[in-house]
């Protein structure tokens, strides 16, 4: 899917979050600038969470109370770490993942533990700026999830 602006993107993930559960995971590649945090915003508009949602790359995680909860990670500085699972452990992601919704950027390799089934959003970022996003199902109803969410 093709998204040719930031607020384009921000819509995909309004509308992306009503496919979202408490206890669901979802990951966010891409590169730097392709958008993950926008993304974000626009699914925390769609959880209805309170306050603005920013990049949380030098706090690494915050969470975002609203209708559903949601707990937005960013796992980038941990990859230099000599041990970032264990810098993931404590974090602690997994004692509200049952209650919220947690969206982690740059989590794969990382957090995919933390829950048996969960989305993986890839996210590019072509010259002229359009995204180009895929949604990547792995477990659970997930495939059937994409499938009523893109009809």
């Amino acid at each position: 899917m093709k998204l040719p602006t930031v607020d384009d993107t921000r819509e995909f993930g309004r509308r992306l979050a009503t496919i979202l559960h408490p206890g669901d995971l979802v990951l966010l590649t891409g590169p730097l600038g392709a958008g993950k945090t926008a993304l974000v915003q626009g699914i925390g508009a769609g959880l209805e969470v309170t306050g603005p949602i920013t990049s949380p790359t030098f706090v690494i995680a915050r969470v975002h109370r609203g209708r559903t909860p949601l707990v937005h990670a960013d796992a980038y500085r941990l990859g230099d770490s000599p041990d970032p699972r264990a810098e993931i452990d404590d974090l602690d992601l997994d004692a509200s993942a049952d209650d919220a919704v947690t969206v982690v950027e740059w989590g794969v390799g990382l957090v995919e533990q933390l829950n048996d089934e969960y989305l993986q959003v890839r996210i590019d970022r072509l010259d002229d700026d359009t995204r180009v996003v895929e949604l990547v199902p792995h477990g659970g109803a997930w495939a059937t999830r994409i499938a009523q969410f893109t009809e």
